[in-house]
């Protein structure tokens, strides 16, 4: 199996948005998050640091009208990084799961590589704010990012309160999902499906 660097570059720009991001799935966990969006930049280095990805992530966008522009751009543009992260899909596990517990809340997140997209997103979030993120755009982020990995994302809570734990075992099962997903595998011969095509 040939050991090559999985890393992508995007930018995103359009008349709402400029967003530049660039991922290492091989990395350390080490993380540079400037959003304008304080929560969001706090759940996004949870996620690199628990994925073990690398990422580097800039954007500026329409703030001064709300939140919805740059946290659904962010998402599109860190699922086309991850779509081209993995590009031929070769040796790759394909699937991945994690359940991540914070005190009283326990979430479960499942992906599959697959290539065909859907995203189920079963998280209820008490409050209607944490810090300056509206939570209603969380289940949009999830959506944008997984519609543009090309993945197929569950993310379920099983029981919690707390909104902040809620969100927070969120992002971090996901990230721990892809990481388990994104793996290679010398055992995996080419692409993982009987289609031959992923």
């Amino acid at each position: 199996m040939k050991s090559t660097a999985r890393i992508s570059t995007i930018h995103r720009k359009t008349r709402e948005t400029d967003i530049r991001i660039r991922l290492n799935l091989d990395g350390s966990g080490r993380s540079t998050i400037s959003t304008g969006i304080n929560f969001l930049d706090h759940m996004l280095s949870g996620f690199a640091k628990h994925g073990l990805f690398d990422l580097d992530l800039r954007s500026k966008g329409d703030l001064h009208i709300d939140a919805h522009h740059s946290v659904e751009d962010i998402g599109i543009a860190l699922g086309q990084a991850f779509a081209e992260a993995v590009a031929g899909k070769e040796h790759l596990v394909r699937y991945g799961h994690a359940y991540v517990p914070m005190d009283e809340t326990l979430v479960r997140s499942c992906v599959d590589f697959s290539g065909r997209p859907y995203v189920l997103f079963k998280v209820k979030i008490p409050r209607k704010n944490l810090g300056d993120l509206d939570t209603e755009l969380v289940e949009h982020f999830f959506e944008s990012l997984g519609t543009h990995a090309r993945i197929n994302l569950h993310i379920e809570l099983l029981y919690g309160r707390n909104s902040h734990h809620i969100c927070e075992a969120s992002f971090k099962a996901c990230a721990r999902a892809l990481a388990a997903a994104t793996r290679r595998d010398p055992r995996v011969a080419g692409i993982p499906s009987t289609k031959g095509k992923l």
